[in-house]
């Protein structure tokens, strides 16, 4: 593999004044001056109705707020070909609630995903929990900048400790002065300067440390405290500069006018470094407990500075062993005392300022970068989804098969103006059985996977036609989906099976969360939030499996539904209460026999267990999951799905036939799956064995599929492959190519990076 070259940061810029900004862009400083061969690029996400003069190395800015704007993010990272990207996640910088529309950017990448979590919430609300598990989930590594990020990720979110990496926060790399030129140049000659910089909003505790400084003049009259920074922009828009006007106003009540400044500046790094190096002391004195790290604690802890401060989480890690003084919450009383003792004790501090100093030399910039290249190598070799082809390229499946292009002709043969033809004589369409909204919402499935980057979209016209399928299946009047249509468009039932309800609701959920349209994304969650309640009242294991893969999707399109959230729990508690009334050591299953789509259900648990953060459903569905695929591997080595003659029967192995190719395709998916979640190379095996089924590595050794039409007889009979080639069969094999595809890496890898002058095509 070549090194590392190009590293795509997302997250916010300067000159937008926040604290990630700042980070972000130190970080894209140091990676890009690492190496002359490494080139960095942010993405910047941009708060609605602000513009900003963004410099070069911001190559694609984003709308927090249009949900629109993400996906075409995710193409142009992809197109780029960058080696990684490096997400600075913060909630509140990314639209949707709990930040949920960055998932429809990540959701789309196709090389390793690195993220910083720059807040870990200790009690996060459900949508808050729901989005960073699904960021986790699609991250290669993960970086917290404290142990307690660490402990919080491990305990209340349960990801794996070889996932989790903590990397300081960076700082400048500035010589250990002394403060008395800089307190020249900056005006405060003579005086004992106390400072806190950074935005100014309530939480920051400067009330406190107002209320002190008559304890602390009493001993140090010629001491003066610097409050250095702009109020907080989103404090701005809400009610102008009224709490800046609060703290003056409590600065005159106190009798302090003398002693305290206050610069309403956002200044660069060079002048803020200045005041840094002015100060005598620096103080933290924030409100909250809960902060996992602080920019401005560590850059004034880098410079060699005698700092108190509360015990936020950050600050009680990094002042620990005597490296700075901690003072209770809100003590006013405490952090004058220590303040003063410090300002009037020049040893004492200045033994701490060395400590401080001779601590923090590894958590310079250059040596944070090098940290953050580290990671990303690191995520480049443990990333199990790898650089797509072209549309139309074949590619090389690890260890096995080449999968073929993404040839759509005999699925576009089997559409017409309705939507998706259910059956075919050989390869031409039978207008007899006309349709059924089963195999339209999977041709919908079809449409959603085939919006991934590499991969060449359906005809909109065409995606319009299924999804108008869909809706007309919908009955309102017993809110239902109905199933069957004859070739003259009449409906032949008024309700159709719970399976078929619970398909729909499936493939509406992707629509939701991936479709093309923005307009037909709405459409989508509105039907599935109609349709979703009548699940509650099913009785079928594959309705709720079905219902809880689209849950998954909706979830993340959606993270405001509660009813959504609720019916998750629901259908997941019912798939755990079946399986665990009727496993045995022998049959580890969620009901007495095996019948079709069987792996389906194994990765809604699986699914769902990633998404809320319930590690006992994903232990019951990649329990059950293995029992199905050994019963689904012939002693040959092929895999051998479960066969149709044997539905029905209770507790018996299964009949070898007949194969169905829904079987394949569900195996695809819910190894696929498993793999992502606990990185057993088995289940890729798996999944490329039930993907070799469909080229004829199979008990007959009779390809299914013709590469150059893309279409897949509808399954083998003892003796023989059955020649229809049905609309079922060419959706599940297009279903499980895709998600090969996704897997597959390039066989011709690339040698030299695109050129980055490219990107600002």
């Amino acid at each position: 593999m070549t090194p590392l070259s190009r590293l795509a940061f997302i997250g916010n810029s300067l000159p937008r004044r926040c604290g990630i900004a700042t980070f972000t862009t130190d970080l894209q400083h140091a990676i890009a001056g690492s190496r002359a061969d490494v080139q960095a690029a942010i993405v910047a996400m941009t708060d609605h109705g602000h513009v900003y003069d963004y410099p070069s190395a911001v190559r694609l800015q984003i709308n927090d707020e249009k949900l629109e704007e993400y996906a075409p993010a995710a193409e142009f990272l992809n197109a780029g070909r960058f080696d990684a990207v490096c997400l600075q996640h913060e909630f509140g910088i990314f639209g949707g609630e709990a930040g949920s529309h960055i998932m429809a950017l990540l959701s789309r990448l196709t090389m390793p995903l690195v993220t910083t979590l720059h807040t870990v919430l200790a009690e996060p609300r459900p949508a808050q929990r729901a989005v960073l598990n699904g960021i986790v989930d699609v991250s290669s590594k993960v970086i917290v900048m404290a142990e307690k990020g660490r402990e919080l990720l491990r305990t209340v979110y349960a990801v794996p400790a070889e996932k989790i990496e903590v990397i300081p926060h960076g700082i400048p790399d500035s010589a250990f002065a002394e403060p008395d030129a800089a307190k020249a140049r900056l005006g405060f000659e003579r005086k004992a300067v106390i400072l806190t910089f950074g935005l100014l909003s309530p939480n920051k505790g400067i009330e406190v440390m107002i209320d002190a400084m008559p304890l602390i003049l009493q001993r140090r009259p010629d001491a003066v405290y610097v409050v250095l920074g702009a109020t907080h922009p989103n404090l701005v828009r809400r009610e102008g500069e009224a709490y800046r006007d609060r703290l003056t106003a409590r600065v005159r009540a106190v009798g302090v006018e003398e002693h305290v400044v206050f610069l309403n500046r956002f200044v660069d790094q060079a002048t803020l470094l200045d005041f840094i190096s002015m100060c005598d002391v620096y103080v933290t004195p924030y409100l909250n407990e809960a902060q996992m790290t602080s920019g401005t604690l560590a850059y004034s802890f880098g410079l060699g500075k005698a700092v108190v401060s509360t015990p936020y989480w950050h600050a009680r890690e990094l002042l620990a062993d005597g490296r700075g003084i901690l003072v209770p919450f809100g003590d006013t009383k405490s952090i004058g005392t220590e303040v003063s003792g410090l300002l009037t004790d020049d040893a004492r501090r200045q033994a701490m300022r060395k400590h401080a100093y001779s601590s923090s030399r590894s958590m310079t910039w250059e040596r944070t970068g090098a940290r953050y290249l580290a990671a990303c190598e690191k995520a480049r070799r443990r990333h199990p989804l790898t650089v797509l082809a072209r549309p139309g390229e074949s590619i090389l499946l690890p260890d096995g098969p080449t999968a073929p292009p993404m040839p759509l002709g005999h699925f576009l043969s089997m559409c017409d103006d309705t939507g998706l033809f259910q059956h075919a004589v050989q390869s031409v369409p039978d207008r007899a059985h006309g349709y059924c909204v089963d195999d339209n919402a999977r041709a919908l499935l079809v449409a959603c996977a085939l919006n991934a980057p590499g991969e060449q979209r359906l005809p909109d016209a065409l995606t319009a036609r299924l999804a108008a399928f869909v809706q007309n299946a919908w009955n309102p009047d017993n809110r239902r989906f109905r199933n069957f249509m004859s070739f003259d468009r009449r409906w032949l039932e008024d309700m159709g099976s719970e399976d078929s309800h619970g398909r729909v609701l499936w493939a509406l959920g992707q629509c939701a969360r991936i479709d093309a349209s923005r307009s037909r994304r709405r459409w989508a969650a509105s039907l599935f939030a109609a349709a979703a309640p009548s699940v509650e009242h099913f009785s079928s294991p594959r309705a709720w499996a079905f219902t809880l893969l689209g849950l998954d999707a909706y979830c993340l399109a959606a993270p405001e539904d509660s009813t959504a959230r609720k019916l998750r729990h629901l259908l997941a508690e019912r798939l755990m209460s079946i399986l665990t009334s009727i496993e045995t050591p022998d049959w580890v299953w969620f009901e007495e026999g095996l019948a079709y789509d069987n792996a389906r259900l194994p990765q809604a648990l699986i699914a769902t267990g990633i998404a809320i953060g319930a590690p006992g459903y994903v232990a019951a569905g990649l329990r059950s999951l293995h029992w199905l695929m050994a019963l689904q591997t012939a002693q040959s080595g092929v895999f051998r799905p479960v066969g149709s003659d044997s539905f029905g029967e209770q507790r018996k192995p299964p009949r070898a036939f007949d194969q169905q190719p829904l079987e394949a395709a569900a195996a695809i998916s819910a190894c696929l799956a498993a793999w992502r979640v606990d990185g057993d190379l088995e289940w890729k095996t798996h999944a490329e064995r039930a993907f070799a089924w469909f080229l004829g590595r199979n008990d007959l050794s009779s390809p299914l599929i013709d590469p150059e039409s893309g279409s897949c007889r509808d399954g083998l009979h003892p003796d023989r492959a059955n020649e229809n080639k049905g609309g079922e069969s060419v959706v599940c094999y297009l279903l499980g190519l895709a998600e090969m595809r996704e897997l597959a890496r390039v066989s011709e890898q690339r040698t030299k990076p695109a050129p980055f002058r490219a990107l600002r095509a």
